[in-house]
């Protein structure tokens, strides 16, 4: 995963070593447990979306693990409770 970090890098001119995070990023407002929970979701299936599990909980940095309260390299995550008659 290294080397995709890198390759990013040096597609973008401003990282010097490794690049992260996507160009775009920004700050949003949670204005809602309905919203947040949604957020939650969208975060969790990045992992899938990108090929590299075919489940969220697959993905062993994933809060998805505590979600499901499987074992998890994450000790302290508050799991939130989704909005009743929640639909994604």
């Amino acid at each position: 995963m290294t080397t995709l970090f890198a390759a990013a890098a040096d597609n973008d001119g401003k990282s010097k070593h490794i690049k992260i995070w996507q160009t775009g990023n920004h700050a949003i407002e949670l204005m809602n447990a309905k919203f947040t929970w949604r957020k939650v979701l969208y975060i969790h299936n990045n992992p899938v979306r990108a090929g590299w599990v075919s489940k969220p909980e697959d993905w062993i940095y994933s809060s998805a693990r505590n979600y499901l309260e499987q074992e998890s390299v994450l000790n302290d995550v508050i799991c939130l409770t989704p909005p009743l008659n929640f639909k994604n």
